[in-house]
């Protein structure tokens, strides 16, 4: 996944920083040089820059949509690939549903608004009279339309294989839902990889095929840390608990043993063994994180009293 390292920090709205990857700048040169049909690169610029505003309004109604079933959120970062909201949604299916389902929906709203403004050009004659504004309208609504379709795509970790995810969390469980969601996406990425191996052989642009091949390669790279992420979870869940503490939050209590990390060292240790202390650097911690919802609480708040306040 994109990082903050080599992006530019562009604005921040609403609390969220948006950031712009160096390596978007490659692709706007690549795609404005390979633009056909217009009489100026004007337009070309011009379309790459509403493809990304499309791709950062996407990316706010995912942050936005999860402050709004309690999650966290803090940045939005822009590359070649599209955009990344870094969002934390309560680990709840309904929760998580919604933080993901938000972005599609964003391009489901546009949809009819680009369609109505390319119908009103034909409508208005703009193919004789103004043909690279028309070509750009049509242009800006069939762009969209893709982003939505291949988003929606089931294969994690897209949009439309998250939201597979979050529908068979309530079925399957936390763990088995990631772990169904991540075999399906390497499924995907199969099919991802012979549809680019055909381009580079077939299509008069080799570099599209190039294009789905690095797209098939980011895909695989998640698919495979959904995978190790749903073992880690199967394994937390057939752990024992440990008695006499509870997650603020979700009320769970926590596994007993060294699974905690300490940020300083990197050491491995049961933070409920030591209250909250690293045992090898002596690093203490103002919170712990709950393995099963993702909540960060102070230690104290996770005792339960005898009466089991």
């Amino acid at each position: 996944m994109p990082t903050r390292q080599g992006s530019i920090h562009l604005f921040r709205l609403f609390g969220i920083d948006v950031y712009l990857h160096w390596a978007w700048f490659l692709a706007v040169a690549y795609f404005v040089h390979q633009a056909r049909g217009y009489s100026s690169s004007i337009w070309s610029v011009l379309e790459c820059l509403s493809l990304f505003l499309i791709v950062l309004i996407h990316e706010f109604g995912h942050q936005l949509a999860c402050r709004q079933v309690g999650g966290k959120t803090n940045q939005i970062i822009l590359w070649p690939l599209g955009g990344v909201a870094y969002v934390s949604p309560p680990q709840r299916p309904g929760a998580q549903l919604w933080s993901i389902a938000a972005g599609p929906l964003v391009n489901v709203i546009l949809f009819p608004i680009l369609g109505a403004l390319a119908l009103l050009g034909g409508h208005l004659g703009w193919d004789d009279t103004m043909p690279d504004l028309y070509k750009f309208l049509n242009n800006i609504w069939l762009l969209n339309l893709v982003l939505l379709i291949f988003n929606m795509m089931p294969v994690y970790p897209l949009d439309g294989g998250q939201i597979l995810r979050s529908l068979l969390w309530f079925v399957l469980g936390r763990a088995n839902s990631l772990l169904a969601a991540s075999i399906i996406g390497f499924i995907g990425v199969a099919v991802l990889v012979v549809l680019a191996v055909l381009l580079l052989f077939i299509s008069p642009d080799p570099t599209q095929g190039l294009w789905l091949g690095i797209m098939a390669v980011f895909i695989l790279l998640n698919c495979w840390g959904g995978l190790m992420q749903a073992r880690a979870l199967a394994r937390i869940a057939k752990m024992p608990r440990r008695d006499g503490f509870a997650c603020p939050v979700c009320k769970i209590a926590p596994p007993v043993g060294a699974i905690w990390r300490c940020g300083k060292c990197g050491g491995p240790f049961d933070t409920f063994a030591t209250q909250a202390t690293c045992p090898n650097c002596g690093t203490q911690f103002n919170a712990t994180q709950c393995l099963d919802c993702g909540s960060l609480r102070p230690i104290s708040e996770w005792m339960i009293s005898p009466s089991g306040g």
